[in-house]
């Protein structure tokens, strides 16, 4: 039979949906498009109103659209466990036992009954995911799972539960697997990645990371994003000595006022943050930090709103990834005061969209007449197209093969791109 997977949501979903891609190729099952599909499987979000808008719509589509087996799958399901009699689909999984989504489908086309199976994810076990091959030059490894800090704003830790981490045995045999398929670059993610370990007597995030660079091969490591109250000594210490760390870090901000931390629940103040921005920059300073920013929270003013566009020109990210604060029941904030009207949020979105490209572009203009090195992700319209270690997106003339890295000299910006020769 041959099957369809459609992911929504976050690296960890994608990570995870190709895990479930591989499962299913190796049970006999045939990737394939949509239009051709038995089997539909949906890979669900509900991190924000938007995402679980979308979820729900894309169910309903392809039920009322195609003659197919459809599963869903993910945190929106978690999120709905308590009634799912308004879901269509023949299978509807949690967070827990895609790997196993083989045997689900197997089991449906016996007996042709629905199945709906999920777990309480409060008290799980790390479901341990092994990817045998990425089709790209950059391979993720889920390295944990789940969330433990309750920001008041999130319902991540209701739909995966608290944190868990994959044993490092298995963390290092996966990297060096892919490693001897032919990848250049491991991304490192999780719910919670910088929290690896946290269950652990004497491993942590950071003997992680000391492990992981000495695998021989292993041309980049890089983090997808990691908490600043997890950026230890240790973990900068391993940074300053190890290249294979590449120049690049995400770190959520979420807000730059004081005030509107402490009622997200964060676990940092400015100050801190940006003392360990400038700790990071003494030690790699061309380093890229890219953040995610929360506009329209509860409480937040004008002149709040304002603190905020003005520490972030003062921490001088690379790039900021914007969210308009998103109602989410069962959370704290939810039930706060003083909620944003969605106009006002549309606008402060669109004044730090528009902050982003400029810090983004001056970011760029440091590095024009320089000598980079980049791997090559594909081939367009006879450009070689790929990022730098600290994440420049680099186009190249050439027809080389990809995957392998080339040293360039970086000459002009034609936005998102750095043209090089």
């Amino acid at each position: 039979m041959k099957f369809y997977i459609y992911n929504l949501g976050c690296k960890v979903n994608s990570y995870e949906s190709n895990v479930m891609k591989d499962n299913l190729i190796n049970n006999g099952f045939i990737l394939s498009s949509l239009d051709d599909a038995d089997i539909v499987i949906i890979n669900s979000c509900c991190v924000t109103n938007t995402a679980s808008n979308k979820t729900m719509k894309l169910i309903r589509h392809v039920y009322n659209n195609y003659s197919v087996i459809l599963v869903v799958v993910g945190c929106f399901i978690q999120s709905r466990k308590e009634d799912l009699s308004d879901i269509p689909g023949d299978i509807l999984i949690g967070n827990k036992n895609k790997s196993m989504i083989s045997s689900y489908i197997n089991k449906y086309l016996d007996t042709r009954e629905r199945i709906e199976d999920l777990y309480d994810v409060s008290d799980v076990s790390f479901e341990s995911m092994k990817l045998n091959n990425y089709d790209h030059t950059r391979a993720f490894i889920k390295i944990q799972d789940g969330c433990n800090n309750f920001c008041s704003y999130c319902i991540i830790p209701f739909t995966r539960g608290g944190v868990r981490s994959k044993k490092k045995e298995d963390v290092l045999s996966e990297v060096r697997a892919l490693i001897s398929s032919g990848h250049k670059e491991i991304v490192l993610t999780g719910i919670h990645t910088g929290n690896y370990g946290a269950e652990f007597d004497n491993y942590d995030f950071a003997c992680l990371l000391n492990d992981l660079v000495k695998i021989d091969g292993l041309q980049r490591l890089r983090i997808s994003s990691i908490e600043i109250t997890e950026i230890n000594d240790r973990v900068i210490d391993i940074i300053k000595n190890n290249k294979v760390l590449v120049d690049h870090m995400h770190i959520p901000l979420q807000s730059g006022s004081d005030s509107i931390l402490k009622a997200m629940n964060r676990k940092y103040d400015i100050k801190y943050f940006i003392d360990k921005i400038n700790t990071l920059r003494s030690i790699r300073p061309d380093i890229s930090i890219t953040t995610d920013v929360i506009v329209g929270f509860p409480g937040e003013t004008d002149e709040l709103f304002l603190e905020t566009v003005n520490n972030i020109k003062k921490i001088g990210f690379t790039k900021l990834h914007v969210f308009p604060y998103s109602r989410r029941t069962g959370t704290v904030a939810d039930k706060m005061d003083n909620q944003i009207d969605e106009c006002i949020k549309k606008k402060r979105v669109r004044v730090l969209l528009d902050l982003s490209k400029e810090l983004e572009i001056n970011y760029m203009k440091k590095f024009i007449g320089k000598t980079v090195s980049f791997i090559p992700e594909v081939i367009k319209d006879g450009y070689l197209i790929g990022h730098t270690g600290n994440y420049l997106n680099v186009k190249c003339k050439g027809d080389t093969s990809i995957h392998d890295s080339i040293d360039v000299t970086l000459k002009d910006i034609k936005y998102p791109y750095l043209i090089c020769e």
